[in-house]
This record gives C-alpha cells, structure tokens and sequence, in this order.
C-alpha cells in the first residue's frame, strides 16, 4: 500500500438516482466514471488511480446530511492490519462503529469515530475499488 493514505471517501445521498446524475457529469470533467454500483452506493474514479470517491444511501437509514454517510477509508496491507488500526483507533479515545470483519467476500473493515465524530473506515479489500 505504499504511496496511498487515503483509499476511497464517501458523501451520503438522499436520491441515489439523482447523485449518479449529478456526479457523472460533474466527475466526468476530472476523467472519472463509474466502477461499481448497487442498490445503496455507486463508486467512481480515474482510470489507473488509486483513491475513489462514492456516494451512499446511509447504511442507518436517517436522512443524510453533509456528516450521516460521509467517511474516510483507509486501506490496510491485510485484515491483521485493519484489526491494529481498529484497536488503536479505539485505545486513542475513538468509538467503535463496527467491529473488525468480512462486509462482502471481497471487503474486510473496520469502522470507527474519531475524537470529533468523524466516521473512518479501515480496510483491506482484493476487489478493484
């Protein structure tokens, strides 16, 4: 993971269909287009780049705001990684928002809130985000 600190951030969305609209079009100016879309989020990013952006129905299911969705992922060498960053996110004074484990065959993460509320998200992944 050398040269890569931050690996994808995501913004919340009340309208998923009307956030593809808009991030289309606007990423695409930066040569970004999607990669990956579900039910709840879609993924973008630059041919050969290493970091995505995405947007997110909140897993929560509240409305989201600029603060409910949004997060910062942080990717790890392995899970043995995510679950060191996990614990020490924690013993700095963090607060757990999801324990270290698989998410999807191909996502293993670990979530935490950072001394201000923000949401970070450690992982390790094998599939191209």
């Amino acid at each position: 993971m050398q040269g890569k600190i931050v690996g994808y951030v995501t913004v919340g969305t009340n309208d998923l269909d009307r956030a593809r609209k808009y991030y289309n079009e606007l990423l695409a100016e930066l040569g970004a287009t999607e990669v990956t879309l579900s039910e709840r989020f879609c993924f973008w990013n630059v041919a050969g780049g290493q970091t995505v952006f995405s947007v997110f129905i909140p897993y929560d299911e509240a409305e989201a705001t600029p603060g409910n969705g949004a997060m910062v992922g942080f990717p790890a060498a392995d899970e043995a990684q995510v679950k060191r960053l996990y614990e020490k996110a924690l013993a700095l004074g963090g607060t757990d928002e999801g324990a270290p484990g698989n998410r999807m065959d191909t996502f293993y993460a670990a979530y935490v809130r950072d001394l201000d509320g923000n949401k970070l998200v450690f992982y390790h992944t094998n599939m191209q985000i």
